[in-house]
């Protein structure tokens, strides 16, 4: 081999050694700035409990931290000990995981059905084969992909899913969660601009789970406990039930006492039937908590007169209606025994944990 051949080869390898050492470093740095960040959003009434929960920094690490600096200086020794700890990505996105769970209030959640063959059996469900076929389904789609599993409580796992391209790495910033409870049909995943991910990410869930279709509902909330309590009809029992069981007789009912005691007899009875309704309708529990229901109407004009102009247009009417409150369904329950509304209300209203939707797209049959 001539001299300048071989030079040349060391030049190489020492170009490629000094590129390995600068790309490294260059992922600490994006690491160390994912830290900082999420660390950055957590209130700090519960940073020592996140932590904790997190469990990457040991006990007495965290004991060396003064929680009562400056945020912006704990956040910069906590980072510290993270880099010394070597953290990666998978530690951080835990960490954000963590948080989110936390914070679940903060994502708007679209509810998503997954169906089997009819007669086909039901299989027995391993959780590590679950994560390894789901990862490994978007990893061959995709080529920069990142997946991160955290176990929850009734056998539910957490999946922060952070999306990049052919050519971009990961987008740490703008990931999709997905909560998903075993052997159900039910996922549950925040909502996304990257809509382009969804149909990858169904496919991911459907494979992994042993399923064959899979559909969004019409059903979305900021509240995933309440959608899952509705999901899966388990509000009567994840929400407590009110104290509050003084009979009907005995509640004030702020009548006149000058007033006749026929008229009073009436209202008794009348309170006494709407208490009735409303009950056997939303049940004695507090109800699960939603923020909305949309309604959609298309329908066509209908008119036995063959004037105006609306008769004799061919385009259907369209309209939307929407109800919101801080507690929906508590507020449409007191809607009859405040006397707003007579008793039962409609369908549409009372049908939304029934049918298990809150928008609705209402047509001519």
């Amino acid at each position: 081999m001539q001299p300048p051949a071989l030079l040349l080869m060391l030049l190489v390898a020492v170009l490629w050694r000094c590129s390995s050492i600068g790309s490294a470093k260059e992922m600490d740095e994006i690491v160390a700035e994912f830290i900082k960040r999420t660390i950055l959003k957590i209130p700090m009434a519960e940073m020592m409990t996140i932590l904790k929960a997190w469990d990457f920094l040991s006990e007495s690490q965290l004991q060396t931290i003064n929680f009562r600096k400056r945020k912006e200086s704990l956040v910069h020794d906590l980072v510290m000990l993270c880099e010394e700890k070597h953290a990666n990505v998978n530690d951080a996105a835990l960490l954000d995981i963590i948080y989110t769970q936390f914070h679940r209030h903060q994502k708007v959640w679209d509810v998503f059905q997954m169906t089997k063959e009819p007669g086909e059996d039901i299989d027995l469900f391993d959780m590590k084969q679950f994560k390894s076929s789901f990862k490994r389904i978007l990893q061959r789609a995709l080529k920069n992909v990142s997946v991160t599993f955290r176990d929850a409580e009734e056998n539910a796992v957490w999946i922060r899913i952070a999306w990049g391209t052919q050519c971009k790495k990961p987008n740490q910033y703008k990931p999709t969660y997905v909560v998903y409870y075993s052997q159900t049909p039910y996922a549950f995943i925040s909502s996304s601009r990257l809509r382009s991910s969804i149909p990858l990410l169904g496919q991911a869930l459907t494979v992994a789970s042993k399923h064959h279709r899979i559909v969004k509902m019409d059903f979305r909330s900021r509240y995933l406990d309440s959608l899952k309590a509705i999901v899966f009809k388990q509000y009567n029992q994840t929400f407590e039930t009110h104290n509050a069981t003084t009979p009907l007789q005995e509640r004030n009912l702020g009548l006149d006492i000058n007033m006749d005691s026929r008229i009073i007899h009436e209202n008794i009875i009348e309170k006494d039937r709407v208490q009735r309704v409303t009950q056997e309708i939303f049940g004695d529990y507090p109800q699960p908590r939603l923020e909305c229901a949309q309604y959609k109407l298309e329908t066509k004009f209908k008119s036995d007169l063959n004037r105006g102009i609306l008769a004799e247009r061919k385009e259907p009417l369209r309209c939307l209606v929407k109800f919101s409150s801080p507690n929906l369904l508590e507020a449409l329950k007191s809607l009859a025994p405040a006397g707003i509304a007579d008793a039962p209300l409609s369908p549409l209203l009372t049908c939304i944990p029934q049918k298990r939707m809150n928008y609705f797209k209402i047509k001519d049959k």
